[in-house]
């Protein structure tokens, strides 16, 4: 956490000896001067001016921002259009992702193209994919809040630049950061929330639907709301 400023530390050191597991990423009754949910202070004025993807992407760098470089084999920042109108948020690159340097490119990714595909009748290079941290988490394990609160200003910078229509946040990280919470995705999912004024669906991450294939149809039926706000007709699906 080295560089975080002293109230940031404070804050985080506070919570994990409350066993804390996922963050609000603005502490209680912190003044917000920036972009809404981000705390001005941990955001470096390069992030903020970056006009679009490849000049964000440029600013992450060879990003040594937290503990996660010392394992990962590539940055994933996130791939797709731009201009999507549709947004995914997951937790963090898996062992494939971390590979090929591509979000969702595994057996859960496999799963979620599925989804855009098949179930919504778009083409993947459609929507935008990405996740809350760009390094792989050693193991697959949680992403640590240290590890959030370094790489959220990316992704909160990514949905400003594409400016989605909706988001779809897949799981618990990628939900509870994003509406800065900690509630789980079960008592959440299925209910529109609102992130910085775009419509937020939180659904189940594709990797629980391979442990839990039951889960596919409550899955499914978040997407049909998804695509009753997007204006997409189960019709016209190819």
């Amino acid at each position: 956490m080295a560089g975080l400023p002293r109230a940031a530390l404070n804050y985080l050191e506070r919570e994990l000896e409350l066993g804390l597991e996922a963050i609000p990423l603005r502490a209680p009754g912190m003044r917000e001067q920036g972009r809404p949910g981000v705390d001005s202070s941990l955001v470096e004025p390069a992030i903020r001016q970056a006009a679009d993807l490849d000049v964000l992407r440029e600013v992450l760098g060879d990003c040594r921002r937290c503990k996660l470089c010392s394992d990962r084999s590539n940055i994933v920042f996130g791939v797709g259009n731009p201009d999507a109108g549709l947004m995914f948020v997951g937790e963090g690159p898996g062992e494939e992702e971390d590979k090929q340097g591509v979000p969702f490119v595994g057996r859960a990714g496999a799963l979620l193209t599925d989804i855009i595909t098949k179930g919504m009748g778009l083409r993947r290079e459609d929507v935008y994919i990405a996740n809350v941290v760009k390094c792989r988490p050693p193991g697959n394990r949680n992403p640590q809040p240290d590890e959030i609160v370094a790489c959220e200003p990316f992704l909160a910078r990514q949905i400003e630049i594409i400016e989605p229509k909706v988001l779809v946040s897949l799981g618990t990280f990628a939900t509870q950061a994003l509406l800065k919470n900690r509630i789980a995705i079960s008592k959440q999912r299925g209910v529109w929330s609102d992130y910085n004024g775009v419509p937020l669906m939180p659904t189940f991450h594709p990797a629980y639907l391979l442990r839990n294939p039951s889960g596919k149809r409550i899955v499914w039926g978040d997407i049909k709301l998804v695509m009753q706000k997007m204006g997409i007709s189960p019709l016209a699906r190819r």
